[in-house]
């Protein structure tokens, strides 16, 4: 038994077709959604990536206390007393360099590009160089094995053939940005919407590079021996705000859907739970989890919040959990229950779930009983993580989860 997991960095979840975007052409991750279970509201506990990976390799939420306890094993180092081989392939440094990343038996480091450039050929992008050397590895994987590959693709360089941005370009439009380098600013109130257009342009562009990238990953492991033993699992660390809540790119990341939000599909190879769906919340450490249930590894440390995915993919039950709770730089934190999201960094914003995707309606003044009872249910869990399991918080009130009538 294998798996890979392949985690996009600022993959946003609304720019693909599984999730609804009718705008960008995605057809290789659409095929893989039609084989693979879609979780619909897969959100990231941070994002910072040394939060972040610690929900991932150790179950180990991030409003937990700063480290685990001492001796805690990770994943890899747990999948190796199992025999699994696991191999960490990344172009993020600050990844590479994370303590937990040594705990697998082979680290493949890609170097970001400097000074990129659009390329003139796919072949030349960044991404499909990623790509290449993945498949690469592939080829001569041992068995069994995991394959992490963390790309920061979409956060790194935008090399696109221009092409693929002038495709999404519509008669009339002025020309897209010609630059590779990642936006990253605060919109003034007057900003010049066709400047923002062009950044939307790019951005597609190279998420359809990216498509092509996980059509030829795709097309290698349905063709490869070890493709009827392997799991692909396609994720996110991160989304890419484009505008929404004025901010395009990492900005400040303040803990708004379009960076929290992100896809999340698992690809089983005997076609369990294709083309299905799920409304359950999903945090990192869940993935964690259903790694270890996926290679039946049985006496593994306990987490305070993970919960194995593998029960909702069997339809055995609908979900783990009743709410997520987020933590971001500078004390900010988040809620999310299936009726509400709420965002507190100073003045709490509340927005209706899940009807207010992007959290464009601001609700908070007229659902202050709400906001008070979020509140109270986000101190309860952070309390919860310190000194036990997430798992004992008594369920939260009807208002909370159905939302009010």
């Amino acid at each position: 038994m294998n798996a890979i997991c392949l985690v996009i960095d600022r993959l946003h979840a609304g720019h693909l077709g599984a999730y609804g975007n009718t705008w960008i052409d995605t057809p290789a991750m659409d095929r893989l959604a039609s084989r693979a279970f879609t979780f619909d509201h897969a959100l990231v506990d941070s994002p910072g990536l040394a939060s972040l990976y610690r929900s991932y390799w150790a179950g180990w939420h991030a409003l937990c206390p700063t480290e685990p306890p001492g001796g805690r094993p990770a994943l890899a180092g747990l999948l190796r007393e199992a025999g699994v081989n696991t191999a960490l392939l990344t172009d993020e440094p600050a990844l590479a360099q994370n303590r937990l990343a040594a705990d697998f038996d082979e680290l493949i480091q890609i170097d970001p590009p400097w000074e990129p450039q659009p390329a003139r050929e796919i072949e030349q992008t960044h991404l499909a160089q990623c790509f290449v050397q993945a498949i690469d590895w592939l080829q001569s994987a041992r068995e069994p094995f995991l394959l992490w590959c963390h790309l920061a693709g979409l956060g790194t360089a935008w090399d696109a053939p221009p092409e693929y941005r002038r495709a999404y370009r519509e008669p009339g439009d002025p020309e897209p940005p010609s630059s590779a380098e990642v936006p990253d600013l605060m919109l003034q109130d007057d900003h010049d919407p066709d400047h923002l257009l062009g950044i939307a342009q790019a951005y597609a562009g190279q998420v359809s590079l990216l498509d092509e990238c996980v059509g030829a990953l795709l097309e290698f492991i349905e063709g490869c021996p070890c493709g009827p033993e392997t799991l692909l699992v396609l994720a996110a660390a991160r989304g890419f705000p484009l505008g929404e809540h004025r901010r395009v790119g990492p900005c400040d990341d303040a803990l708004y859907g379009e960076l929290v939000h992100v896809p999340l599909m698992l690809r089983f190879p005997d076609g369990l739970g294709a083309a299905a769906r799920s409304h359950a919340l999903v945090e990192p450490a869940d993935l964690w989890a259903t790694l270890l249930d996926w290679w039946r590894l049985s006496g593994r440390p306990p987490a305070p919040s993970a919960g194995s995915l593998m029960p909702i993919v069997r339809q055995e039950i609908e979900g783990c959990r009743d709410r997520l709770c987020l933590a971001g730089g500078h004390g900010e934190r988040a809620i999310r229950t299936p009726a509400w999201y709420m965002r507190v960094a100073g003045q709490p914003e509340l927005f209706a779930k899940p009807d207010d995707r992007w959290e464009v309606n601001n609700v908070s003044n007229r659902c202050r009983e709400v906001v008070e009872c979020l509140r109270d249910a986000l101190s309860q869990y952070e309390q919860t993580l310190h000194s036990g399991q997430a798992a004992d918080l008594p369920p939260l009130s009807d208002v909370l989860v159905s939302g009010l009538e």
